[in-house]
């Protein structure tokens, strides 16, 4: 594969995309601090989490200065949130220099040539298995941006098949943000959540299943209905590429050196099963979910590593080729820290809490089931700011449960709008890390990106409040 074609170079079109859009929203962001009033809620220590007090808004004196405002893509990282921005940037490095390497020995054209002989006469099958494969992982191990470094992989798969980096990116990240956002038995969204609220943890799943259903049925008619359409006019894809399409139209399996590629492979296989194992665990084991994310970037370390050099690549070639695949990330990780900033520079300027507190003054005297849509708007809204599902819940839970009860609104139907709000915008919001990494990996800008998703996510709009608004008549 020629380099300038390495599925792991981020498209520099893609990058100054993505870069315009993070400055917009980062003035958009200092706008804010100028017309917002400011103030706080009091917050307290439960259990070793910080929470809300309910009804404890008061106005204070916030604010930004420009100068700070300037450099907060950066001084973030000194922040509360810092530690789990820097963790995001070093698993992103880590992930873009394993794959350099397994693609410059060849073992990722390897793997995906045994994948494509498997399936090249029933890549429906193939679309339906992937899809649902993701899904579980959202639904059940909360999984999200550990998934990441396999969007590589499926993305080149889906060329291989006939079709584009979009097909690879649906049946990959917006499959497992579908799972995540059903969230059956996500312990993120839902577990801590209900375990907020006082709710016995994945209560009320059998409605949660079925929304998990309903949303793999919309999710597989809409990939399938656009695969369609590209296979007729290859022209008709928002990202086409014939250069890529005609590289990967045909994979055949290398017959030098196969017992070698053979190794390596079942190292790879090994490693990687080892951290799905590890991602699935953690649904149980509640203490390992806050090292998956470390867990995850050893897992494809080792997988490299190991796979590189059964394969025969030479060390000093298999360090080079790593360094250079960290190199080809470090404008993602300049994006992240922009995208990241917008939230320290709200929080910051002390008006994100007055964005919370006029949500809440909206919910006094109207029906039920519009204070459930008012519910679902709020956290809609937050995960623009704050993408960590754990930490919208341990910051909205405190205020959602209160309004909730106040309107004849169910706790678990609350928590079904919050698992909601959180999940789907995910993968449409600019400033979520694990989009904006999705994207560069797979060389597609977000303009293309956001055009070809509104026709999923707004379906799905509909359906959620459908879904929240029967939730509430059926007192669930």
């Amino acid at each position: 594969m020629e380099n300038q074609k390495k599925v792991m170079d981020v498209n520099i079109k893609s990058f100054i995309s993505s870069l315009a859009i993070m400055v917009v929203l980062m003035v958009i962001s200092y706008v804010m601090t100028l017309v917002i009033p400011t103030g706080m809620y009091e917050r307290e220590m439960i259990d070793g989490s910080e929470m809300i007090v309910a009804g404890s808004y008061a106005k204070t004196d916030g604010g930004i200065e420009l100068w700070r405002w300037l450099l907060s893509p950066f001084l973030l990282l000194g922040s509360n949130m810092g530690f789990t921005v820097i963790s995001i940037c070093i698993f992103l490095m880590v992930i873009g220099g394993a794959f350099s390497s397994l693609d410059a020995c060849g073992v990722l054209r390897y793997m995906l040539s045994r994948v494509y002989q498997g399936f090249a006469e029933r890549k429906y099958v193939l679309m339906v298995i992937l899809s649902l494969f993701f899904m579980l992982l959202g639904t059940f191990a909360g999984s999200f941006e550990e998934v990441v470094p396999l969007v590589p992989l499926v993305v080149a798969l889906s060329y291989a098949m006939g079709w584009d980096a979009l097909l690879g990116l649906g049946m990959s990240v917006l499959a497992v943000c579908c799972g995540f956002s059903a969230g059956v038995g996500n312990p993120f969204t839902v577990g801590i959540a209900q375990q907020i609220v006082g709710l016995p943890m994945f209560s009320g799943m059998w409605y949660r299943l079925v929304g998990f259903v309903i949303f793999f049925a919309v999710l597989i008619t809409f990939l399938f209905l656009y695969a369609k359409r590209i296979e007729k006019n290859p022209e008709k894809s928002l990202v086409y590429d014939p250069v890529k399409a005609d590289e990967w139209k045909t994979l055949q399996v290398a017959r030098s050196g196969e017992k070698r590629m053979d190794k390596a492979l079942a190292a790879f296989g090994i490693c990687i099963g080892t951290g799905i194992i590890v991602i699935i665990m953690s649904t149980f084991v509640t203490a390992l979910q806050d090292y998956l994310m470390i867990i995850v970037a050893l897992a494809f370390l080792l997988a490299g590593t190991t796979s590189v050099l059964l394969s025969g690549y030479g060390l000093k070639k298999y360090m080079f080729q790593f360094g250079k695949g960290i190199l080809n990330f470090l404008p993602g990780v300049l994006v992240i820290l922009m995208a990241s900033s917008v939230r320290y520079t709200l929080e910051y300027a002390k008006v994100l809490d007055t964005i919370l507190d006029a949500f809440v003054g909206v919910t006094a005297d109207v029906s039920s089931w519009v204070v459930v849509l008012i519910i679902y708007a709020l956290v809609l809204v937050m995960n623009f700011f704050i993408p960590s599902a754990s930490a919208k819940a341990f910051l909205l839970m405190p205020l959602i449960a209160p309004v909730a009860q106040l309107s004849d609104v169910s706790l678990q139907v609350a928590v079904l709008a919050f698992a909601f709000g959180d999940g789907f915008s995910n993968t449409f919001y600019p400033t979520n890390p694990v989009l904006l990494i999705s994207l560069g990996l797979s060389g597609v800008s977000y303009g293309k990106w956001a055009k070809w998703c509104i026709r999923f996510q707004l379906p799905i709009l509909v359906i959620t409040c459908i879904l929240l608004v029967v939730a509430n008549g059926i007192s669930y």
